[in-house]
This record gives C-alpha cells, structure tokens and sequence, in this order.
C-alpha cells in the first residue's frame, strides 16, 4: 500500500481548493517551494500526475480529481477519529472548522475574540465564501460548522437561530428616494441597483423579494463584496439591498442611508449550521453552544 502523509494530503486539497501554489501557501503559512515539493513528492507516490500548471494556473488532471474526492473522504475520517479520542478525554480544546458567508465578517471576529478568552485551547479555523462556496463545503464534509442566513434545503443540516439579520434597501443621502418616507417597493422599479454576485444569499433574498412584488429594478453592476458595494451606493452608483449588520457605521455616519421602503427592513435570522449526520467534537460542541447561548445580545451590540 503506497504510504501518503496527512501534510502531503492537506497540502493537496488546498492547492485543488485554491488552483494556485502561491494562495496555497498562503494559506498553510508556507512557502511556495515547499508547497511545491509536497506536490513532487506527493506525485511520485501516487505514480500519476495529479495537476497541471499554465503560468500562473493550475488546473486538476482526471487522476487528481478523482484523488481529491478520496482525500478529502480520508481527511474527514482522520478528523473523526480525532474527535472520538477527544471527547472520550472529556476535553474542551481541540480544532473546529468553521465557515461563513461573507455577510457574517461584521460580526464573527468579535465573537471568535470572546471565545478564545473563555475557551484558549480551542483553535478555531475561519474561512468565508459566499453561501454558493458555503453549500459545496457542507456537502462534502470538508466543515464543522457554518454560519449562515438559512440552512439548505438540499442537505440534510441541523440549523439553529442565534442572532437577527435585518435587510434593507441603502442610498447616498442625496438620493431623492431618501427623502421620502413609508414609500411602496413599487417606488424602486425604476431605479438602478448596485447587487452582490450570484450564488450570494443576499442576492438570492433580494431576488425573491422584487418577484414577490413584481418588480425588475435595472442593475448596472454585480459585485462581490459588501465593502465595494458600499463605496459605490455612497458614490451614487444606484441603491443597493444589504444587511443592515454590515452598515452601521456609514449609517451612523451619515455617509447612507436607509430608505423608508414599506414591509422593510426584512428580518431574518443567522444560523450555525452542520450536516445532521456529523457527529461534533467536544470543541465543535462547545462553539455551537456558545453561538446559541451568547452571540445574539453581542451581535446586537457590535453590529
């Protein structure tokens, strides 16, 4: 049986993650040239080439396809068998995988700041994808737990509330809409919008708030983060449907404002979410109690 190394195995999955060596060892806090040797060595172990690079891109041959949907099967098993030792230990430290939309980096760092003071020994990995990226990584088990707006209807997830998600419609201050109060949804039909990308849960929230109400509003630009979108409603690009999490500040500020648009703002809710049929670690455990129990009233302060 050929012999390959979990560093070998994780050096993989970031690099068919990612497609670049430089982002992947970005990401493992290495260099390139190591990234690139475990890749060698990783090849001649396996005796097939497993990528393919073009300059700067990287692209998975047949064979490395196929080895990352059994690498990231064994990785998964290995993490198993690690939270089984640890909670027959009854320990409360250890690694959780955790991911969010990228709406949810308002907030998630002071939380994770909070918890590491409560609980140092848990190690908390943070990655943030918009909630297209979000449903891939639960379906394959490459997560523990997940932060979200509302849990997939596809996968069998078990979902619980912690905190409010309020959504709304933004301007500049000088837009004429922003000085008009309790106006209908129909008042936006005919004015352009600034959205996030496609596969967003903003995005996919707005969209069936507009077909609810038959209306088709022009949207002159998609972006795919919140921060650039708010750059170019202050700069009188168009309006923009946001969650109210993320603009606080400008509110406050005065640099946007929150249209009087009736039915708004919509609330929902944040969830942290994992596959029902994962079993948590201790560590995993922990957080998710933490988010239920304590996030909300935090949330409610910080954002």
């Amino acid at each position: 049986m050929r012999r390959y190394t979990l560093r070998q195995l994780d050096t993989f999955l970031d690099v068919a993650r990612e497609l670049s060596i430089s982002r992947a060892a970005e990401k493992l806090h290495v260099t390139q040239p190591a990234v690139s040797m475990q890749m060698r060595q990783l090849e001649d172990a396996v005796g097939l080439p497993l990528y393919e690079q073009t300059g700067r891109k990287i692209r998975l041959t047949d064979a490395g396809l196929d080895f990352q949907q059994y690498a990231i099967a064994a990785v998964g098993q290995l993490k198993q068998l690690e939270d089984a030792m640890a909670e027959r230990r009854g320990l409360k430290r250890g690694r959780v995988e955790l991911a969010i939309v990228s709406t949810a980096k308002y907030f998630v760092p002071m939380l994770l700041v909070l918890f590491r003071k409560k609980f140092p020994a848990i190690e908390v990995v943070l990655q943030i994808h918009n909630r297209e990226s979000i449903m891939n990584l639960l379906s394959r088990n490459e997560i523990d737990l997940v932060i979200m707006g509302h849990a997939p209807d596809t996968l069998e997830c078990t979902a619980n509330i912690f905190a409010t998600n309020p959504l709304g419609i933004i301007s500049a201050p000088q837009h004429p809409l922003s000085r008009r109060r309790k106006a209908p949804l129909a008042a936006l039909k005919d004015h352009e919008f600034v959205v996030r990308e496609k596969g967003s849960g903003t995005r996919q929230l707005m969209e069936r708030l507009f077909a609810e109400h038959d209306i088709n509003p022009p949207i002159v630009m998609e972006m795919p983060s919140n921060e650039t979108i708010k750059q170019a409603v202050m700069a009188g690009m168009g309006l923009s449907f946001l969650s109210l999490r993320t603009i606080r500040h400008e509110l406050g500020s005065g640099h946007l404002v929150l249209l009087d648009i009736e039915g708004l703002p919509i609330v929902r809710h944040w969830h942290v979410t994992h596959l029902t049929s994962k079993r948590l670690s201790p560590a995993a455990s922990v957080l998710k109690t933490f988010l239920i129990e304590e996030a909300g009233p935090l949330v409610n302060i910080w954002a």
